[in-house]
């Protein structure tokens, strides 16, 4: 067996990591690491009080990695309530985003999560103003040559990163989930509306739908899945959290179709069911089907996604090159028209070639 079958039969089932060897764990340790993962592994083992079956020079790892993340996850808490007191002043809806709406909703997932950037979703039109609080109170641009400006203010759909100047903290600042230039533009205006309030301060949390629906995009439309088994955990996880609610999977299935969010939706249930058998209903499944892209493109996915989430730190030949490039070329040809993208892609080759030339 392979260190990702061990790592995902430890996330479905974490009472498997008590028959590994010294040499398993081994393996298993650098791909949980590199993956993201190691401090989840901890998580669940000590959830189930299982830690006590780990051979001993496992723990120091763990505990290391556990380590870090509640350290993180005590520092995205701060942050969030710095980034609240920058924007006392600014009136209007403020939407916390992955990594910290859960933690700040205390969902799971965000026990063991590795996430350090705050990401936040605000109406367009208090872009300008969000922006000038937050340079008001310490943070800066990271990117400053024009060109990185120019691309991030009319072709993203977010502000050039933020980063404090004191903490190194990054805030992202968010007018939407997905670039207007691409294929899919879902209203921002109606994940705005349905947001929901956090208790003891002024921002918000999208919906339980909305929610899934963001990891979902953030994953296959909008990224390269470089840490794709890390994404798929989360989406497991929101899933198998927000299934409790009896009517979830059919608003789910409606608010993919109204948003135009299907096809990302269809990838994340079927992988995430493949890889880490989420419990998603047949009909479901069977519905979703429908939001499949045809033959070979569906072929491709498979074998790219599959590869990439199955290569460990020592796989990486050619076929795993070849899928994450695969993988990183449709994430931008899904995010920019061609005669954007031409010439962007065109840009940061030359850039990296003239930085590598320099190093």
């Amino acid at each position: 067996m392979d260190a990702i079958a061990y790592l995902t039969s430890a996330l479905v089932e974490p009472d498997s990591l008590t028959a590994l060897s010294l040499a398993e764990w081994d393996r298993l340790i650098r791909y949980a690491r590199s993956s993201g993962l190691l401090a989840r592994v901890q998580v669940l083992l000590d959830e189930r009080d299982l830690i006590d079956r780990v051979p001993s020079p496992v723990i120091p790892h763990l505990t290391a990695a556990r380590t870090v993340a509640d350290h993180e996850r005590r520092s995205l808490s701060w942050e969030v309530n710095r980034i609240e007191r920058a924007l006392a002043a600014v009136d209007g809806t403020c939407i916390l985003l992955k990594g910290a709406a859960y933690s700040m909703l205390d969902l799971g997932l965000a026990r063991g999560r590795i996430s350090s950037d705050v990401d936040i979703l605000v109406p367009i039109a208090l872009i300008e103003q969000i922006e000038k609080a937050l340079l008001d109170h310490g943070w800066q641009h990271i990117k400053l040559n024009d060109y990185d400006q120019y691309f991030y203010r009319h072709w993203s759909h977010e502000l050039p990163p933020l980063q404090h100047r004191d903490r190194g903290t990054v805030a992202d600042v968010h007018h939407t989930i997905l670039p207007p230039t691409g294929r899919l533009s879902p209203d921002p205006e109606k994940l705005i509306a349905a947001a929901i309030p956090l208790e003891g301060n002024r921002f918000r949390v999208l919906a339980p739908t909305d929610m899934v629906l963001h990891s979902a995009a953030h994953a296959f439309q909008d990224g390269d899945l470089m840490r794709g088994l890390r994404d798929l955990v989360d989406i497991d996880d929101l899933l198998r959290h927000f299934s409790q609610k009896e009517t979830f999977w059919a608003e789910l299935v409606a608010r993919a179709e109204e948003l135009n969010l299907r096809r990302p939706l269809y990838y994340a249930m079927r992988y995430s069911h493949f890889y880490l058998q989420t419990p998603i209903p047949q009909d479901i499944l069977g519905r979703s089907k429908r939001w499949q892209p045809a033959w070979p493109a569906s072929v491709m996915m498979d074998v790219a996604v599959g590869k990439v989430l199955t290569s460990g730190p020592w796989h990486k030949g050619l076929a795993f090159k070849l899928s994450q490039q695969l993988l990183y070329t449709r994430s931008h040809w899904l995010r920019m028209p061609p005669y954007l993208l031409i010439p962007h892609l065109v840009r940061k080759a030359s850039r990296k070639r003239r930085a590598e030339e320099v190093g």
